[in-house]
């Protein structure tokens, strides 16, 4: 059985480099487990995923290792929006392998609190205008990104300061896709 609360404090007394050695190294089977162990346990909040001193339109990189049989490494880049009327959410895209973002595409997002515990990122809405630095906003439902994307919701829980644990859904079906991320 996982003990979180010592998994936690030992991601927070890690280095940075430690740290995301130790989650990279989450299979499927112990990124699943995390998810359910991770209900109510921490408060994911925006600005744990893009911390209050980052200036608007900074994007924020977590490092992440999916469950998926192949393309397991990926990040997801979280912006603060400039735009006033934008508050209360994050904008944000999948920054994967070249071959990856030519075949699928970024996967844009906007990503707002779901609960007190929980962030959704949520595929069905785009960023209204481009992200510095970022690829060439492209629909959810374009090339490939119809499979990967397309109708897709994210559920992040909170591990620890830097750590959070999501599962995906489509069309509100929880699917057996899981993924860790790390704010470097």
């Amino acid at each position: 059985m996982l003990d979180l609360e010592a998994f936690s404090a030992k991601l927070d007394q890690a280095t940075p480099q430690a740290r995301l050695e130790l989650v990279l190294a989450l299979d499927p089977r112990a990124q699943a487990d995390l998810f359910e162990a991770a209900a109510g346990f921490r408060a994911v909040t925006l600005d744990d995923l893009v911390p209050a001193p980052t200036a608007p339109m900074t994007g924020v990189a977590h490092e992440g290792r999916n469950s998926l049989w192949a393309f397991t490494r990926f990040a997801k880049v979280f912006y603060r929006p400039d735009d006033a009327t934008a508050g209360g959410e994050l904008w944000g895209f999948n920054r994967t392998s070249a071959v990856v973002a030519t075949a699928v595409g970024p996967g844009y997002y906007v990503a707002y609190p779901r609960s007190p515990f929980e962030v959704l990122v949520d595929y069905l809405r785009l960023p209204p205008r481009p992200l510095p630095g970022g690829p060439k906003i492209l629909s959810n439902s374009a090339r490939l990104s119809r499979f990967v994307y397309h109708h897709t919701q994210d559920t992040l829980r909170g591990v620890s300061q830097h750590v959070s644990i999501g599962r995906a859904a489509r069309d509100g079906t929880l699917l057996d896709n899981w993924f860790v991320l790390c704010r470097g």
